[in-house]
This record gives C-alpha cells, sequence and structure tokens, in this order.
C-alpha cells in the first residue's frame, strides 16, 4: 500500500469499537496517562461522547491508571536519567498528567533519594572530560555549562550552586551565578 494510502485510512474516524481497539494498541505499545490518551482519542472519535466510555471501560479493566503511570514514569526518570523533582513534575504535566497527582507520585518515588548526591552523580556522567572533575570545572565555560545542564535536569539552583562549589577547585567563579527560583521550597 502507497505510503500516502495509508496515512490516509490512519486518518478515518473510528466507531466506538474501533476506539477501543485503537486505546488498547496505543496502551500496548507504551503507557499513557488519560489526558494523553484522552487527546488522541479524540483526533480519531466518530462520535466525542464515545471517548469517556472507552476510556471508563479502560479504568475498568485495569489498562489505564493515572498514579500507576506517574509512579512508574517519575520512576524511570530517575533510575534511568537521574532527573531531579522539577524536571520530572514539568515531564509528567506535559504527559497530561494532573498537578496533584503528578506531585503525590514524584513526593512518593524521591521521597528516599538524596538529592544532593544525585546532583552529584548527574554531574559526573555528563560532564565529558579527559581530566578529573575539579580540575574541569576550573574552566569558567565547563562550570557554566555544568550549572545550565544541572538546571535543565530539574534539579534547584540553591543545590546546584552548593554542590558546584564543593566540587570545583575554584568555587569563587560561582558567585556571579544568579540562581533561578526554586519552584519548590527545600
Amino acid at each position: 500500500m502507497p505510503q500516502t494510502a495509508r496515512r490516509a485510512s490512519s486518518k478515518r474516524r473510528l466507531s466506538a469499537d474501533g476506539l477501543w481497539e485503537y486505546a488498547v494498541k496505543a496502551l500496548s505499545i507504551r503507557a499513557h496517562s488519560t489526558g494523553e490518551l484522552r487527546r488522541k482519542l479524540t483526533a480519531r472519535a466518530e462520535n466525542p461522547s464515545d471517548i469517556e466510555d472507552v476510556i471508563r471501560r479502560l479504568y475498568d479493566c485495569g489498562y489505564l491508571n493515572d498514579q500507576r503511570f506517574a509512579e512508574s514514569y517519575a520512576g524511570m526518570r530517575l533510575d534511568n536519567q537521574g532527573f531531579g523533582k522539577t524536571r520530572v513534575l514539568r515531564d509528567l504535566r506535559e504527559r497530561r498528567v494532573s498537578s496533584g497527582l503528578a506531585e503525590e507520585a514524584v513526593a512518593k518515588v524521591y521521597e528516599k533519594v538524596d538529592e544532593q548526591e544525585l546532583v552529584e552523580d548527574f554531574i559526573r556522567r555528563k560532564v565529558r572530560t579527559k581530566k578529573p572533575l575539579q580540575e574541569a570545572l576550573e574552566d569558567p565555560n565547563q562550570l557554566a555549562s555544568a550549572y545550565r545542564k544541572l538546571i535543565r535536569a530539574g534539579f534547584g539552583g540553591s543545590l546546584v550552586i552548593q554542590t558546584l562549589k564543593r566540587l570545583a577547585k575554584r568555587p569563587e567563579l560561582l558567585e556571579s551565578f544568579e540562581p533561578p527560583e526554586d519552584s519548590e521550597t527545600e
């Protein structure tokens, strides 16, 4: 089948049974939040009133569970990428998980995590250099790059500066860095 014919057939509107099959297939490929799946179903639904019935049925069958999704996603982001809480919260919200549920899941997953240690592990993995980390952080450009990477990874500005001051041979270089407002109080 030509590529354009495949695309045209995949854009057709689906009945309630078609939406169910589409949703189950989407969930078999990867986990989705309710919000993500609702958005996908809305784009495909022949009758928008079928969407809530399909979602309810998915919940009843145990195929869809936002709490399980949020905890699993947060755990994966912590274990695989070593991201900070702020980044994981932002990512969960982008995946259309409610703020309260996202915060609850992140708090549970990060409950026993030493963020100071997490920051140190993250920076050791992300600063690519043949020199020891302390020597690499002597370079103001390398230090600024490390700072930006840590902020993007979801670590609080004050924690980042505190850690970099401890790791850098020349911590006075960090005096000019202005930490962004931490989105959570530690």
